[in-house]
C-alpha cells in the first residue's frame, strides 16, 4: 500500500529504535507527567495541602496518555502544555486541582528536553565506546604493517596501518571526553517560574526561601540530576542546546574524517569497508564495490555539522527572559541532531567491525614509492664509504627525476634503485640496496606508538566501561 505521508529517513532507514523512542511522543509526555508527579510529591513534602492519594493517582496514570483528549483540547486553547494538563486532569479527577501547581510551561518542556538530551547522550556514549573498541582491535592487529603515509594526499614517508587507525581513535576519544564533560554538566531548569524569579513559589510557600530552594533539589534528585541551573529566565539558556549539539557535531567531524580516509583507501585498493555476499555496488557496472556506507557517513555528518547552526542562532536570538521563536526550531534541530549522530554511529559500528585490509596491495604500493623515500639513507651509506655528499645529492636528484619520468610518462616500473646500483659513485650492491629498502626501517616508532597509545589511553578507558562493550548493529539498508 502506498503511503502518501512524508516519513523521515532517520526513522525509516537510519536511526535506531532506541534513539527514536527517546524523542517519541510517549517518552516526551510520560516525562512531563513524571515531572508533574515529582513537583506534587516535593510540594507535599514541603507542606503544601496535597494528599498522598492525589500523588498516587498521578503516578498511576503516567503512561496511559489520553492523546485524543489532549489533541482536542489543544485545538481549542492553542497551548500544548495546558492541553496535557487538562487531559491528565480528566484521568486524575482527585489530583486535577494540583497538577502543575505554581509551574510555568517550561517546567515540563525544558526539564524534559534536558532529560531527553541526557538519555540520548548516554546512548551516543555507549556506541562511541564500542566504535573505539573495534578500532582498537584493528590498530593492535595491524600495528606493524608498513603503509604509505600521505601529506597533501601525496606519498610522504611510511606509517603503519595500525598507526593510522590510532589517529581515527584519538579523535573519537576526544569526542568521548566532550560527551562525558557535557553529561557531567547538564543541569535541569528546575522550578523557576514565568520569568525565572520563582515568584509563584514565593506565593505558595509564603516567602520561605529554604523551601523554594529545597523544592528544586527534591525534583532534581527524583529525575536523576545533581543540580539545577543557578539562574534563568523562563527557560534554561539555549546555549545548553548548542553545547550539546556541538558535541554531536564533533563526532560527525571525526566520523567524516574516518569515512573519507576509508573511501580513498578503497580507491587505492588497500582497504575496504565490509561488502556483503549479495550486495550490489552499481546498477550498471556489476564489478563495482562502492564504499556506500562510508559515503553515507559523510552525507549524514554533513547534515549534522550544518544542523549545529540551528541552536547557535536560537541561542543568539533569545530576547530577555524568553521568546518563542526557539520552540519550533529546537524541537526539530536537537532531535534530528541526535538521530543523525545515532545513524552515523550505527554505520561506524558496522564498518569498523569488518574492515578489510589487502596486505599485498599495501606492500606493493609501499614498494613502488620506497626507493624515493630511501634516497637519504642511500646517500648516508655512500658518504660513510667515502663519497662526497654534495655530488651524491646531485646525482640522486638526477636519477630520481629520470625514474619519476619513467613511471609517470612511460608507465614503467620505478627503476631508481637499479640506476643507483649502476652508478659507481654510490658503491652500492643490489644486496645492500635490498637491506636498505626494508619497509620496517622506515616506519619510525609507529608500532611502539600504537602500543603506547592503546596501553596508556584506550585500554584503560575500555576497561572502565567494559560493561557496555560488545555491541554491533545490523543495518537495515
Amino acid at each position: 500500500m502506498m503511503n502518501n505521508s512524508y516519513e523521515s529517513p532517520f526513522c525509516t532507514r537510519y536511526a535506531s529504535e532506541e534513539m527514536q523512542y527517546i524523542f517519541s511522543a510517549d517518552k516526551k509526555f510520560s516525562t512531563w507527567r513524571k515531572l508533574w508527579v515529582a513537583l506534587a510529591r516535593a510540594e507535599r513534602a514541603l507542606g503544601l495541602p496535597i494528599t498522598q492519594e492525589q500523588v498516587e493517582e498521578l503516578e498511576q496514570n503516567i503512561y496511559n496518555i489520553n492523546y485524543e483528549d489532549a489533541a482536542k483540547r489543544e485545538r481549542e486553547v492553542r497551548h500544548d502544555v495546558m492541553a496535557h494538563v487538562y487531559a491528565y486532569g480528566l484521568q486524575c479527577p482527585k489530583a486535577k486541582g494540583i497538577i502543575h501547581l505554581g509551574a510555568t510551561s517550561c517546567y515540563v518542556g525544558d526539564n524534559t528536553d534536558v532529560i531527553l538530551m541526557r538519555d540520548a547522550l548516554k546512548v551516543v556514549r555507549r556506541k562511541l565506546l564500542n566504535v573505539i573498541a573495534h578500532l582498537a582491535d584493528f590498530a593492535q592487529k595491524y600495528k606493524n604493517m608498513p603503509a604509505l603515509a600521505y601529506t597533501h594526499l601525496q606519498p610522504a614517508q611510511l606509517t603503519t596501518v595500525g598507526k593510522r587507525a590510532t589517529l581515527w581513535i584519538n579523535e573519537l576519544v576526544m569526542d568521548l571526553e566532550d560527551v562525558d564533560f557535557r553529561l557531567s554538566h547538564l543541569s535541569l531548569l528546575g522550578s523557576k517560574g514565568t520569568t525565572g524569579t520563582q515568584a509563584s513559589f514565593v506565593e505558595l510557600f509564603d516567602g520561605d526561601d529554604e523551601k523554594i530552594k529545597r523544592l528544586e533539589q527534591i525534583i532534581a534528585e527524583e529525575m536523576g540530576f545533581e543540580r539545577v541551573v543557578p539562574v534563568s529566565g523562563q527557560t534554561y539558556s539555549r546555549k545548553m542546546d548548542y553545547q550539546v549539539v556541538s558535541v554531536l557535531c564533533g563526532i560527525a567531524q571525526s566520523a567524516s574524517k574516518f569515512a573519507n580516509d576509508l573511501r580513498i583507501l578503497q580507491n587505492f585498493k588497500e582497504m575496504e569497508e565490509p561488502f556483503e555476499a549479495h550486495q550490489i555496488g552499481s546498477s550498471a557496472m556489476p564489478y563495482k564495490r562502492n564504499p556506500m556506507r562510508s559515503e553515507r557517513i559523510t552525507a549524514l555528518a554533513r547534515y549534522l555539522m550544518i544542523d549545529t547552526l540551528n541552536p547557535a542562532f536560537t541561542a543568539a536570538t533569545q530576547w530577555f527572559e524568553r521568546t518563542l521563536d526557539d520552540s519550533a526550531n529546537k524541537r526539530i534541530a536537537v532531535a534530528e541532531a541526535f538521530l543523525a549522530a545515532d545513524s552515523i554511529l550505527n554505520l561506524m559500528l558496522n564498518v569498523t567491525n569488518g574492515l578489510v585490509v589487502y596486505p599485498k596491495i599495501v606492500e606493493m604500493r609501499v614498494r613502488k614509492e620506497l626507493p624515493f623515500m630511501a634516497t637519504e639513507n642511500i646517500m648516508m651509506s655512500a658518504v660513510k664509504k667515502g663519497g662526497d655528499r654534495q655530488e651524491l645529492h646531485e646525482k640522486l636528484r638526477a636519477h630520481s627525476i629520470a625514474a619519476a619520468k619513467k613511471v609517470k610518462e612511460e608507465g614503467q616500473e620505478n627503476d631508481l634503485i637499479d640506476r643507483i646500483c649502476a652508478d659507481p659513485a654510490f658503491m652500492l650492491t643490489k644486496e645492500e640496496a635490498q637491506e636498505i629498502l626494508k619497509p620496517s626501517l622506515f616506519t619510525g616508532r609507529a608500532p611502539q606508538q600504537v602500543e603506547d597509545y592503546l596501553s596508556h589511553t584506550v585500554y584503560p578507558l575500555l576497561e572502565q566501561n567494559r560493561g557496555i562493550l560488545g555491541e554491533d548493529v545490523e543495518l537495515t539498508v
